[in-house]
């Protein structure tokens, strides 16, 4: 079953979250719309750690768009960057943030991080050897 932008930003608060660099802090407001009413999220970032509230408070970057990106977003199937070049979401503020929230929001399903494949296909070749 899919997760929702919701189920996710839920979620998200519990851990420490290795991913985001240690010095790296800030506020991102998410703007939900949906039928005509908008949701806030609030994220305070700092020292690897996200706290997630629901607040329409300023933030130092804020993000908008249709529940359905956000939906995509979350479970994998749209990167914050062509959601950005496509013009479905907005942003105003700390573009550096953005940057990192991309940090937050999943891969692609069943991707994996440049690094690991290098690993993979030294140790395939080293033992063809």
């Amino acid at each position: 079953m899919a997760t929702t932008a919701q189920q996710f930003l839920r979620d998200l608060g519990a851990g420490r979250r290795p991913e985001l660099p240690e010095t790296t802090a800030g506020t991102v407001r998410l703007d939900i719309r949906s039928d005509g009413c908008t949701e806030h999220w609030y994220l305070t970032i700092a020292d690897q750690h996200v706290q997630v509230t629901r607040s329409a408070d300023d933030a130092d970057l804020v993000v908008r768009a249709s529940r359905a990106i956000f939906d995509q977003l979350a479970n994998g199937q749209m990167h914050l960057a062509v959601a950005l070049v496509r013009n479905e979401l907005t942003v105003r503020g700390n573009m550096a943030l953005l940057m990192l929230l991309r940090r937050i929001f999943p891969g692609p399903p069943g991707a994996r991080h440049p690094r690991e494949l290098g690993r993979a296909a030294l140790e395939q070749r080293e033992g063809r050897s």
